[in-house]
């Protein structure tokens, strides 16, 4: 029997599937430059708040939707490492102990998601712009949050995700899709009152998302040198969000937790939030984890299809005009107990763990879901409806969907 042929034909098929693998994985980016045709520096001026939210959402849902997702929850992290941030924390005791942690990590989560997650002239879009501008607004009437701590929070928001992607992603983001992040998170900006003077081109105007990214980095970093220094309560507010991250991880794995999360930081960062740096063999270890998933997805994987979407609440409103988060990282605030939430695998691993299910202890978890209007510590909740009336019809007036910069 000649084995030559089914031979070769295996041998040509494992040469050729990661060139066919590789083609499926940049067709997505081909769509999109197809679709948006900026095709020179120039012509991305042009892009538009509709159009910038419809690129990220690609970014976010189908591409790198795992690493933009960390690159967030980071982003919040990274926050801490300044003190008149984490000091405020401490003191408004949402992070005091573990039960308002939790809790304040799932709104801050619900209210960022529903912002990227809805086009930006919705009611949803709306909505979680003008209940975290009031969230805000008193403590920065009161100059306690500082308008360049703002600014530096909503920094990270748009740059982390293109710094993750760059560093452990198949591929860097397109000037297009850079310039849809800068796009998206500058018209974020203009609806929470952030203002821009702080940078060079903040009175005059920017010419389009990308140069808003690029100054926002030169700014941020400047800021960092000046503002990130060690601190105890840095500390502190790092532990607590440290043990959200960690919570759906069993206890003997939380040193390797740890030295991930230590991982993950830079060595300005470590040492506002005193933390020790990895080990050598953990900074090996975690390095080539991440290349090997690098080349995994740009060679191996197809990519994530359409209906697989990754979408973290539902679309949809109950017959109470509540809306759910369908997935859990921490404690299930906000989901739903249905039945595959209460015996499905996640739920099971949760058990397993000792951790609570949706719909465990009552209304705890608010089993019920959520009313964006109402996201954010206990004590405001039912309160703020006339201010968020007032804030939703001001950006009927300038939040329209079209470009944030003209």
């Amino acid at each position: 029997m000649d084995y030559a042929t089914p031979l070769g034909c295996t041998v040509g098929l494992l040469l050729a599937y990661p060139i066919v693998t590789t083609s499926l994985r940049f067709r997505r980016l081909r769509k999109l430059h197809k679709r948006y045709p900026y095709r020179t520096r120039e012509s991305l001026a042009q892009m538009t708040d509709e159009e910038a939210f419809q690129i990220q959402k690609a970014v976010a849902q189908l591409e790198f939707p795992f690493m933009f997702i960390k690159a967030l929850q980071f982003a919040l992290f990274r926050t801490y490492g300044i003190p008149t941030i984490s000091h405020l924390l401490t003191k408004t005791s949402q992070f005091s102990h573990p039960e308002t942690s939790l809790k304040r990590y799932t709104d801050t989560s619900a209210l960022v998601q529903e912002m990227v997650g809805n086009p930006p002239t919705s009611q949803r879009a709306y909505i979680s712009l003008a209940r975290t501008r009031f969230l805000h607004s008193g403590y920065r009437a009161s100059g306690k949050i500082l308008d360049s701590d703002m600014l530096y929070t909503l920094a990270l928001f748009a740059l982390q995700p293109i710094r993750f992607i760059a560093m452990f992603e198949w591929r860097e983001l397109s000037d297009l899709e850079r310039c849809a992040i800068g796009t998206f998170w500058k018209s974020v900006g203009d609806g929470l009152g952030i203002s821009y003077d702080a940078l060079p081109s903040g009175k005059t105007g920017f010419r389009d998302g990308i140069q808003w990214l690029e100054e926002l980095g030169v700014w941020s970093d400047a800021y960092e040198v000046k503002a990130m220094v060690p601190d105890p309560k840095n500390r502190e507010t790092a532990d607590q969000t440290t043990a959200v991250l960690l919570y759906m991880l069993p206890k003997p794995l939380h040193p390797v937790g740890l030295q991930f999360v230590s991982f993950m930081m830079d060595d300005r960062l470590r040492k506002a939030m005193l933390y020790d740096p990895p080990s050598p063999i953990s900074t090996l270890v975690f390095s080539s984890l991440l290349t090997i998933r690098k080349v995994f997805l740009r060679y191996l994987s197809p990519p994530r299809p359409d209906f697989l979407r990754y979408s973290s609440f539902t679309e949809k409103a109950d017959e109470n005009d509540r809306f759910f988060l369908t997935q859990w990282e921490a404690a299930p605030y906000y989901v739903k107990p249905t039945f595959w939430n209460r015996w499905g695998p996640v739920a099971w691993l949760t058990w397993m763990l000792g951790r609570p299910l949706p719909g465990d202890e009552g209304d705890k978890y608010y089993p019920q879901g959520y009313h964006i209007r109402d996201i954010g510590p206990k004590y405001f909740e039912g309160k703020g409806g006339k201010a968020l009336e007032e804030m939703m019809e001001e950006f009927k007036g300038y939040r329209t969907g079209k470009c944030p910069f003209h």
